[in-house]
């Protein structure tokens, strides 16, 4: 699904104590405020008739469950509504939940209010009732507070609701595992078991004989239209098209495979290539820029997360890409780090249309790959790496800001994007080191750390940010704490 076919259902709780009188208020104040924030949203945000008893509360959150379209509840208690009567129906839900406390009208009718008006508005009253309830039951939730109409709580529902659609596509992620990963390398490996229960990632492998007869069962046609295609997206800048069409084999090769078995992530593994002429690199990097996601040399775990930040960036300007730590410029003063991967970048972050190259590649003992080639957009983003630490997943967050690559790289024909990590690029890289951040990772131009907050906490994994505030003694207390907790089953 899309972004676009995604919905979230606004449940808004009353009760009969004030008259049925207000019902039809409340309604109608509901689908004004869902109409005006689905002109805003990412996805539609649908208006429930208000829930009065508990076995209301219970079937709306039940049909909410059931339905594949709604990727999350929002309530809303517009007058005070016992909680008591949400119990059910909050410990049946399985959609992500947002709490918001906000109310109808911004200002106080300072000389119109009356009881009857206090009656109806009274989501300082009922937000607190309601939000004991989900406290005490420990309920995995986002909270917000404000006027539905400012900026700021906007932002703030939007953000939740890309954590919320990341969820979805969490659970539909399918990993396609062509090999194992990297020899004795621990941090692409980890529990795919304990992915799946908690991410919903179900990953599966192929070997990479499965990919050779579907690469040599591609006709000239097919290659012909694929060419076509990359003519359409990319510069062609070699004269060795005989390379370049292989990497249109193999892209055919692997979209059928991909398509056919409902794959919606892969990775490869340039030390188990057998048959393949060419380690995929344009093919890959194609593949990205359609939405796909992508690890390196078997890193099942980068793959997933590239698919699942895709789809919550959908919409957004930016990119968001596929990377790996490459190497440090420890220039006094003007710290950075170049982050690149031998073929496979997306091209979604490119600062001008990339060009098509074909040049030697030091490993995989095959023919010289195509790939593409370009220098990456500036402005500011974050990455993201998700380790196994055994009794948990965590994921880790570093804010950047993307700088011009002004200097070229002739002997070093990749893609690459240039950063400066925040706060600066020693405090950055210890704390890294220190949480067991993976080399490779997501950059992103268009979610924050906000989004990927939200989104660990909905799926139940520890999320732990670097930023330009991050001191190294608190945050390896953070993480010490952090151990505590979880060792407690907190």
């Amino acid at each position: 699904m899309a972004i676009k076919d995604y919905e979230f259902w606004f449940v808004v709780g009353t009760q009969f104590l004030y008259g049925e009188d207000i019902f039809e208020t409340i309604n109608a104040h509901s689908a004004e405020m869902c109409a005006e924030w689905s002109k805003k949203m990412p996805c539609k945000i649908i208006a429930k008739p208000c829930v009065k008893t508990s076995k209301e509360i219970l079937d709306v959150m039940r049909a909410a469950n059931a339905d594949e379209k709604c990727a999350g509840v929002i309530t809303w208690m517009h007058t005070f509504s016992p909680s008591k009567a949400w119990i059910a129906g909050l410990d049946t839900l399985k959609k992500p939940y947002l709490h918001m406390n906000t109310q109808y009208n911004r200002d106080i009718p300072w000389s119109e209010i009356d009881m009857d008006f206090m009656n109806l508005n009274q989501s300082a009253h009922g937000d607190r009732e309601h939000g004991y309830i989900a406290a005490r039951m420990r309920l995995k939730r986002k909270v917000i507070a404000g006027y539905w109409k400012d900026e700021e709580f906007q932002n703030k529902l939007a953000c939740w609701i890309r954590a919320a659609v990341g969820a979805a596509e969490s659970r539909k992620t399918h990993v396609l595992r062509i090999s194992d990963n990297m020899r004795n390398v621990a941090v692409t490996d980890g529990d795919k078991v304990e992915a799946q229960i908690k991410l919903g990632w179900q990953i599966s492998h192929y070997g990479v004989g499965d990919i050779i007869r579907e690469v040599e069962a591609v006709t000239d046609d097919e290659i012909d239209a694929q060419m076509a295609e990359y003519e359409k997206n990319y510069i062609m800048d070699t004269d060795n098209i005989d390379a370049v069409r292989y990497q249109a084999r193999e892209e055919v090769a692997l979209k059928k495979f991909l398509e056919r078995y409902g794959f919606n992530a892969f990775h490869t593994n340039f030390e188990d290539l057998q048959g393949l002429r060419q380690l995929p690199g344009l093919a890959a990097q194609d593949l990205m820029r359609q939405g796909y996601g992508f690890g390196a040399e078997g890193d099942w775990k980068v793959a997933a997360m590239l698919r699942v930040m895709k789809s919550m960036a959908e919409g957004l300007d930016g990119g968001t890409v596929f990377m790996e730590d490459y190497t440090y410029h420890f220039e006094p003063g003007n710290e950075m780090l170049l982050g690149s991967h031998m073929l496979e970048v997306c091209p979604t972050c490119a600062a001008e249309q990339p060009k098509i190259q074909v040049h030697p590649l030091g490993i995989g003992d095959r023919e010289d790959p195509a790939r593409l080639v370009f220098k990456a957009q500036t402005g500011k983003g974050i990455v993201v790496t998700l380790v196994d630490m055994g009794d948990r997943l965590r994921m880790i967050c570093n804010d950047v800001e993307c700088k011009e690559q002004v200097n070229d790289m002739p002997k070093l024909p990749v893609a690459g994007v240039l950063w400066k990590p925040l706060p600066c690029l020693q405090t950055s890289a210890e704390a890294w080191i220190y949480a067991g951040g993976a080399h490779h990772s997501v950059l992103s131009y268009s979610l924050t750390a906000d989004n990927m907050r939200d989104f660990a906490e909905i799926m139940g994994i520890e999320f732990v940010h670097i930023n330009e505030k991050t001191e190294i003694n608190e945050f390896r207390k953070e993480l010490f704490y952090n151990d505590i907790a979880y060792k407690l089953g907190m």
